[in-house]
């Protein structure tokens, strides 16, 4: 008889243990969530990424950066040209400026 109780306890002492640990885990976590409340910390917000001055948006293409006007322009928000990855697109040798001569023929043929 004294083994059947033995056994009885054994058994049952892990979730004893179990329910007692999630019970006193349970209880710091209120009691942190209490101090935080009476402290009146609260994170701040993260402010919006600040944008480089050559970074633009474009409807239909999304972030671009360098000079929208050069043709070897990369399109991409991480890299400005294969010419000039990582350089301004001022003074830049490699420009090449868009003509816009035969919009402006269409148009005063039209």
């Amino acid at each position: 008889m004294v083994i059947v109780v033995c056994l009885i306890l054994v058994g049952l002492v892990p979730p004893v243990i179990s329910v007692w640990a999630s019970h006193r885990a349970k209880q710091r976590i209120v009691e942190r969530l209490n101090r935080i409340m009476e402290t009146g910390y609260y994170p701040a917000i993260p402010s919006w990424r600040q944008r480089r001055p050559d970074e633009h948006y474009i409807d239909g293409i999304g972030l671009m950066i360098g000079d929208i006007t050069c043709q070897l322009n990369a399109r991409s928000p991480h890299i400005r040209c294969a010419v000039n990855p990582m350089g301004p697109c001022d003074d830049c040798r490699s420009f090449e400026g868009r003509s816009y001569e035969h919009l402006l023929e269409s148009i005063e043929l039209g």
